[in-house]
């Protein structure tokens, strides 16, 4: 069925993202950290690397949904101190969908007091723990929305219409993107149940709400204003996603004692750094070994497609502290390097 007349197919508006600039941001500052810092970045670029594979999983369905909408991608607003950045609006003829996307790990349980609790599981030991609430969250970025939509009015008649039609028009989804993750909203409250889906539920979610809404659908040309109304208040971010770790950071002295040193200066005038001690190779083995079957478990492959016990003999062997210098080891090319070479580097930091 065709709801919109002449537009046919969804229309990407705003494609780009700046969570990949972020994060290679965050890659490039591994260097300069101490070992706390490391650890507080490595857990940041997960949750980013995370994100970003859930909001493609979304922009998927979105683009394979054949349906006639406007899609805006990593919308940033902002309203005196308030400011939302919102993963993707969803524009239709009738309705605005403003989505939330968690891709979450675990498993996830709404109770009826409107709780997130995700319980993950490890070696057969299982950890529960609250989560902020995703629906309250996203409903702080629709009062942001609205509040911009309301005082963007011209008059008072047109802003009290606004006010109360708004509610009616935005409509608020979490989408977890994450395929494995299993939701159990069954003691959850109506109002919250209904605003939780997976993403393989979220075409259908929207092509439902839209054919069991009251309003009057817009024409081709009011709903490009609308949605262009978006894209012209629309900020693109200037966030320093790097000042939380100036704390951590160590100083080019630090950085330098790191090195090893193979060989004494021969200029016996200048101060000869202490040689570093032996590296227990055999430590260093076992925990690469951990790592490569950790990190297969995590992402469901055998674990010598992460590296053979051969390329595990040359990184011991080799010691590559740069992704340079990864990349000089047998087997180690780019994407390899680019997946896995942070975490393959800071283990070996570890042992110089």
């Amino acid at each position: 069925m065709n709801f919109f007349g002449k537009l046919k197919e969804p229309i990407f508006l705003k494609e780009n993202s700046n969570a990949q600039e972020q994060l290679k941001k965050l890659k490039d500052l591994e260097p300069s950290l101490n070992t706390e810092g490391i650890k507080l970045l490595k857990q940041d670029i997960k949750n980013l690397e995370y994100g970003i594979i859930g909001e493609k999983n979304i922009e998927f369905e979105l683009k394979n949904s054949h349906m006639p909408m406007y899609v805006l991608h990593d919308i940033y607003l902002e309203d005196g101190d308030l400011s939302a950045q919102i993963d993707y609006l969803v524009f239709t003829k009738k309705l605005c969908f403003v989505i939330e996307s968690k891709n979450l790990y675990g498993n996830i349980e709404i109770n009826n007091a409107g709780d997130f609790i995700r319980t993950t599981e490890f070696k057969r030991s299982k950890k529960k723990e609250g989560i902020y609430s995703p629906v309250t969250q996203n409903q702080r970025h629709i009062d942001l929305m609205e509040k911009i939509s309301v005082n963007g009015k011209s008059n008072l008649l047109t802003k009290l219409f606004s006010k109360r039609s708004f509610d009616d028009t935005y409509k608020s989804v979490v989408v977890l993107s994450n395929p494995k993750t299993v939701l159990n909203a069954k003691f959850a409250k109506k109002e919250v149940k209904e605003k939780v889906i997976r993403a393989d539920q979220l075409v259908k979610y929207i092509k439902d709400a839209y054919k069991q809404s009251s309003k009057i659908a817009m024409s081709d040309k009011e709903l490009l204003i609308w949605v262009q109304s978006y894209m012209n208040v629309h900020k693109d971010s200037v966030k320093d996603y790097t000042k939380k770790y100036e704390p951590y950071k160590v100083t080019t002295n630090q950085q330098t004692i790191k090195k090893v040193v193979s060989h004494k200066s021969e200029d016996k005038s200048m101060p000869v750094m202490q040689k570093a001690a032996p590296v227990n190779k055999t430590n260093l083995y076992e925990e690469l070994k951990t790592y490569r079957l950790n990190k297969s478990r995590e992402e469901n492959f055998k674990a010598y497609t992460i590296f053979t016990n051969k390329q595990l003999e040359a990184l011991v062997d080799k010691m590559p502290t740069t992704k340079d210098d990864l990349l000089a080891v047998e087997g180690f090319g780019e994407t390899k390097a680019n997946k896995y070479g942070l975490d393959i580097v800071r283990i070996m930091r570890k042992y110089l």
